[in-house]
């Protein structure tokens, strides 16, 4: 027999920001076997199931991995629902309602040749006490060899497509042209059916059989150019598309400028009324400043804390959501729209914001909106392949001693009006420019954030940033 915590422990896979990820390779059928077990085992001291739902993004190593986490259920007598190739919010939906619980594998927007595992209780996504109570259970299981064939139910999707649709009016996004950047989004064959019965017309662009890691908050320059061109070339009010599981928006206005995810948040927010908001550390002060909610509280990056924050504003206010700078809206409560209530979703969704987004702009263009709000510009870089003990180096220095990490980060004549080390080190200059240094908790990668009053000092900042960071001595200057 085998103890989960050994497996799990020696496979290397940790929690980051937002469920387990690793290396494919580490993913074996015995570590998602151990997975699903611990999973199991700490879900039934609180809750009675007898079934669990289970999807996937379109990497190629998760069927395999899907199969696994089936066959560890099987053992354990639990009928497993798979519903496929589905957004990880339409899942976690679907699975709520039912009261059950369920496992996405994804690696959401790290590179294919890495993967994940999500858990979800039946009430919604796990906490980070529910991940470590997971990597230390003690979850006796065999050893097997054979994995089951998976059969694919639908329901899940339909069930999302109508969590939209019967919202609104089916002329909520009549004569607007849409554009969908399809590549290998896990809800690719959705959103094109949602945005047509709410009267848009849609156009379909560049579908990939080959999975492309989209990450929301570092935009290539391929994709900005892309956006820019679909933009004129089909003369779009919008273009809509997603990371690989489809819980983080990629949203572009009518003239092919990608929106910043907290942009969106901010304007999705806006248009449901919320009254208080869980954010992380690093989204836009353009959220205070624009002085639409009654209360704004800041947590660490990554949705289980910002999660974690909804039960407190909960005391004190009745509508109350969470959004991320990568876009994944989480809605906390049950909102009204005219006539009809939007269920609670709270974990990280890409449609409703754009979908908020559209109808807001019925009548306007998206960068109308945009040019409404407070001018504080955010812009997002990282540097791939970037050891999380050199980054840390870098921030323990900086922490010491932040002038100095100014000065070697490239910044002269200028000084450090406060410092926040909630997530990684968020550095407000005297001028009101912003930078801030995490390491990635998906990835070996660095990321540099910086916020600013134009696109070109925040993208200059992230620029300079990283090019010093860069430099092989850069570590070793700070450490002398």
């Amino acid at each position: 027999m085998l103890l989960s915590s050994d497996v799990i422990k020696k496979s290397g896979i940790a929690f980051g920001t937002s469920g387990a990820r690793g290396l494919v390779t580490q993913f074996t059928n015995e570590v998602c076997a151990a997975f699903t077990h611990a999973f199991v085992a700490t879900q039934r001291q609180n809750f009675t199931f007898t079934h669990v739902a289970i999807a996937i993004d379109n990497r190629p190593s998760s069927f395999r991995m899907a199969m696994a986490c089936a066959k560890a259920l099987e053992h354990l007598d639990i009928e497993v629902i798979y519903y496929g190739v589905v957004p990880t919010p339409a899942l976690a939906y679907a699975a709520m309602q039912d009261n059950t619980p369920s496992i996405m594998v994804t690696g959401s927007h790290i590179p294919f040749d890495r993967n994940g595992l999500k858990f979800y209780r039946p009430d919604g996504e796990i906490s980070k006490s529910d991940e470590q109570e997971i990597l230390s259970t003690r979850a006796e299981y065999a050893p097997f060899e054979d994995i089951p064939n998976l059969t694919v139910n639908s329901s899940a999707a339909r069930l999302y497509i109508q969590r939209y649709t019967s919202l609104f009016d089916t002329s909520l996004l009549s004569g607007k042209r849409i554009g969908i950047y399809e590549h290998s989004s896990a809800g690719r064959d959705l959103y094109s059916e949602i945005f047509s019965a709410l009267g848009a017309e849609v156009i379909a662009l560049e579908r990939s059989d080959e999975f492309v890691p989209i990450d929301t908050e570092a935009v290539s320059d391929e994709d900005i150019a892309k956006a820019r061109t679909w933009s004129k070339q089909y003369a779009l009010d919008a273009i809509f598309s997603t990371d690989g599981d489809g819980d983080r928006p990629l949203v572009a206005d009518e003239n092919g400028t990608w929106l910043r995810g907290d942009i969106l948040g901010l304007l999705c927010a806006n248009a449901l009324h919320i009254e208080a908001l869980a954010i992380p550390v690093n989204s836009n002060t353009a959220i205070e400043s624009c002085a639409y909610f009654s209360h704004v509280k800041r947590t660490r990056i990554g949705s289980p804390y910002v999660i974690a924050e909804f039960s407190a504003l909960a005391k004190d206010y009745d509508v109350i959501a969470g959004f991320e700078a990568n876009g994944g809206f989480l809605l906390a409560s049950d909102v009204k729209l005219k006539q009809d209530t939007l269920k609670a979703l709270p974990t990280r969704d890409a449609v409703l914001p754009a979908l908020m987004l559209f109808a807001e702009a019925k009548h306007k263009t998206i960068s109308s909106l945009v040019d409404s709000l407070p001018k504080r510009v955010t812009y997002s870089d990282r540097i791939k392949n970037f050891p999380r003990e050199r980054s840390q180096i870098i921030l323990t220095l900086g922490q010491e001693n932040p002038h100095r990490l100014l000065q070697a980060l490239g910044f002269e004549a200028v000084s450090i009006h406060s410092l926040d080390c909630t997530d990684g080190l968020r550095m407000t200059l005297t001028d009101q420019r912003i930078i801030h240094l995490r390491p990635s908790g998906n990835a070996p990668e660095l990321r540099c954030y910086a916020e600013a009053d134009s696109v070109e000092v925040a993208t200059n900042l992230v620029s300079l940033c990283l090019k010093n960071i860069i430099n092989c001595g850069f570590v070793d200057s700070l450490s002398e």
